[in-house]
């Protein structure tokens, strides 16, 4: 629905919507899909510890939109976003997260202020345009969690995505233009830290700036679920390797993790497969009947099915006492038997601290564009691992040729 948007509104731009046969739009439309479509399937990248960013979706759909608009080479994209993230993920920090704890959608919140960097970047920005494009994403930030409340409408939680790389587009491109927008848009009585989050912590926006990148903390998900369930799928997996135990052996399962996981990830009765990705219980149990690795095992047949649901009525989520990580989670199976099996998981393959390899990425990367021929997916998957090599980017979102 969004590409159709795009496609309808935004004609005969030189960026391209990514995907088989995506067509050419302008660059704030295609930033506008492209954002969308990467949050769409809950498998684009965060920060670990989570920032309340996604550098993939809203920084990376609006660069590569710019990028592709104004024939631009990897080098200065990867540039660009590096520069986004470097500031985006700072203001993430700075807000402690307390902007989603208000009702906020944190990713649609900062979204646009790494965009605007990114993109600002790619535009050739001097320093009063940058802060005026910081001053006009601040706006532009947006993104209710309603959805989480309501137990519907989980499509919503991907249009603010989309909508934060539109806006990024939108920021740079207006100060380009001499726009201007107010210089103390973060810290000011009425601007983004006070609005949104009302306590927050200054000093994070500058903590470590030139010194320590904040780029190295960004995370690639394993499973296309929310990322407080990463933690609990993963000790499932882990237990069952072990054990070889049955979904049908299982009496009861237990999970002690954060308040976000206890509140509003405990989803019991997702009412469709976008809820179902949010909710920890039923990627829990999913993971004990279909292989969670694979985005084709979450379709709308997985929310319907019997063992899955039931199974995920009987997973309890409490508030561990302490926590040696953010999203840790410890994890109780009671079987059938008796027995009681458990496994406490700080961690994930993907965080900065466990890496995937070179191999694992290519695997994730083909194992998700396995609809498209694996040759072509093969060569682009060479050339993006070469991306600084590349003199343009108008083959990133068609086939290699």
């Amino acid at each position: 629905m969004v590409v159709r948007f795009a496609e309808k509104n935004a004609p005969g731009g030189s960026s391209r919507i990514l995907g088989p046969g995506g067509a050419r739009v302008h660059a704030p439309a295609a930033a506008l899909a492209n954002g969308a479509l990467a949050h769409a399937f809950e498998m684009d990248n965060l920060t670990w510890p989570s920032s309340g960013v996604h550098p993939g979706a809203t920084l990376l759909a609006p660069a590569l939109a710019v990028g592709q608009e104004r024939g631009i080479g990897g080098r200065e994209l990867i540039a660009a976003v590096i520069a986004g993230a470097e500031v985006m993920i700072r203001i993430g920090r700075a807000t402690q997260h307390r902007n989603e704890s208000r009702g906020f959608h944190a990713p649609g919140t900062t979204g646009p202020f790494g965009g605007a960097v990114a993109c600002g970047r790619l535009l050739g920005l001097d320093a009063e345009g940058m802060r005026n494009a910081l001053g006009v994403a601040g706006s532009l930030a947006c993104g209710l969690m309603e959805f989480a409340r309501a137990g519907n409408g989980a499509m919503v939680k991907r249009l603010h995505l989309g909508r934060a790389a539109e806006s990024g587009v939108l920021a740079a491109s207006l100060a380009a233009e001499g726009f201007c927008a107010p210089a103390s848009v973060l810290e000011g009585e009425f601007g983004f830290l006070r609005v949104f989050c009302g306590e927050f912590d200054r000093a994070q926006l500058t903590h470590g700036l030139g010194e320590a990148y904040a780029t190295r903390s960004i995370t690639l998900k394993r499973f296309p679920c929310h990322i407080t369930a990463h933690t609990s799928v993963q000790a499932i997996l882990d237990m069952r390797a072990e054990h070889g135990y049955a979904a049908a052996d299982v009496e009861s399962i237990h999970i002690a993790g954060n308040d976000k996981m206890a509140g509003v990830n405990n989803i019991p009765s997702p009412a469709d497969i976008m809820m179902a990705q949010y909710s920890i219980p039923f990627c829990v149990a999913l993971a004990h009947l279909r292989d969670p690795h694979n985005p084709r095992s979450f379709d709308e047949t997985a929310v319907h099915d019997p063992q899955i649901k039931a199974l995920a009525q009987r997973v309890k989520i409490t508030v561990a006492d302490k926590r040696p990580t953010p999203l840790a989670a410890d994890v109780s199976v009671t079987l059938r038997d008796g027995r009681i099996l458990t496994r406490a998981v700080t961690g994930f393959k993907g965080t900065p601290e466990r890496p995937l390899t070179q191999r694992e990425m290519r695997e994730k990367f083909l194992l998700l564009t396995r609809h498209c021929a694996a040759d072509d997916m093969g060569e682009m998957c060479d050339r993006l691992e070469a991306l600084e090599h590349e003199v343009d980017l108008d083959w990133i979102g068609v086939r290699a040729q």
